[in-house]
């Protein structure tokens, strides 16, 4: 599992790529400025000035024209997805605003209303500038019971047009005075295309556990999924997933004579990420997975991350895990869950 932190520390080193700060914002009260556009997310557009030192944050709803010569992958709130550059035609005051995205192949430009706009990712043929990421740091210390809390977590994404992969770990150790020391590692690889249909793509998952709480050395999880946008806008994404994987859990052989276990599962998970401009982010996922040849065992897994942003790219965080079996071998624990609060800090194109 440490391996797996050292090559997403690495991942943050890579250096931040930027173009010509010549894009173009007016804004519906009438100011004007030139900058890089960064990406659009949760209705906030970032930007960066020459002369600022970080990342503006910008009100998209505010933003009555958009002039670029930079590369982007923009999301349609049905889900449909385009490379190309982006400017706002001539309009009427009175006319809802209209993006013209022209893209950079064959296909004939699209002109859409701004507000159809939920994502917009300054990309590159460059196969480096298409990375972002984060790092998550945190600490908490009690006298009164010796209680030590440590957490750690980073993810890594790449971006391509109808494509894209994840990499995420997270790492949390516990001791206090009396008590024997808990650690938890968790890896979690996915990557998922689009399909045809608007708001539908499918993909694959691996997730790689370790719970000392529970008993468990090591844990593999291989899914197949397919998946749905049920809502997609500046405010709200929604996500639901269905599929079949496999499932292999190595226990500590000192607690029983039971040292590992095989068992076929299905899966299904909800996504919802909520934000609000400036202010804060809500990431949370749930999923249920029934084992298919043990009528009535059920895993569920749980993870809640609630943002709020302190300046730059600098966020405070809150997060809650959750990992419960409802029938767990003989003297082996059901359920390993926990909180931890710390400082997050984002590179790449977020």
């Amino acid at each position: 599992m440490k391996s797996f932190l050292l090559i997403a520390l690495a991942c943050l080193a890579l250096p931040a790529f930027s173009r010509d700060k010549t894009d173009v914002l007016v804004m519906k009260n009438g100011d004007r400025i030139t900058c890089e556009v960064k990406s659009l997310a949760g209705g906030v557009l970032r930007v960066e000035l020459g002369y600022v030192d970080g990342t503006l944050a910008v009100d998209w709803l505010s933003v009555a024209r958009l002039e670029s010569t930079g590369l982007f992958r923009v999301q349609l709130e049905d889900g449909s997805t385009f490379s190309g550059r982006v400017i706002t035609p001539d309009t009427l005051s009175a006319v809802p605003v209209k993006i013209e995205i022209l893209p950079n192949d064959t296909q004939e430009s699209l002109t859409v209303d701004k507000s159809k706009i939920v994502r917009m990712t300054q990309t590159s043929e460059s196969f480096l500038e298409r990375f972002s990421g984060s790092l998550t740091i945190g600490a908490l210390s009690s006298k009164g019971n010796s209680t030590t809390q440590y957490n750690v977590g980073s993810d890594l994404a790449y971006q391509q047009i109808r494509w894209w992969s994840k990499v995420r770990y997270s790492s949390n150790l516990s001791s206090s005075s009396g008590a024997e020391t808990s650690t938890r590692n968790q890896v979690d690889v996915a990557a998922y295309r689009l399909l045809p249909w608007n708001n539908y793509f499918y993909g694959g998952a691996a997730s790689f556990l370790q719970s000392s709480v529970q008993g468990i050395q090591h844990q593999t999880n291989l899914a197949f999924n397919l998946g749905r946008y049920l809502g997609n806008t500046n405010r709200v994404r929604f996500t639901v997933l269905g599929g079949i994987g496999w499932q292999r859990t190595n226990y500590e052989p000192s607690r029983a004579t039971l040292v590992s276990q095989d068992v076929p599962v299905a899966l299904v998970s909800l996504g919802l990420e909520a934000f609000r401009f400036k202010k804060t982010r809500l990431d949370a996922t749930g999923v249920a997975v029934p084992a298919l040849t043990d009528p009535g065992r059920l895993f569920y897994k749980t993870n809640l991350a609630y943002y709020l942003k302190v300046f730059g790219k600098i966020d405070w965080n809150f997060s809650f895990y959750g990992n419960w079996d409802t029938r767990p071998p003989p003297n082996f624990q059901g359920s390993d869950y926990g909180s931890s609060t710390g400082l997050s800090w984002t590179f790449g194109n977020r």
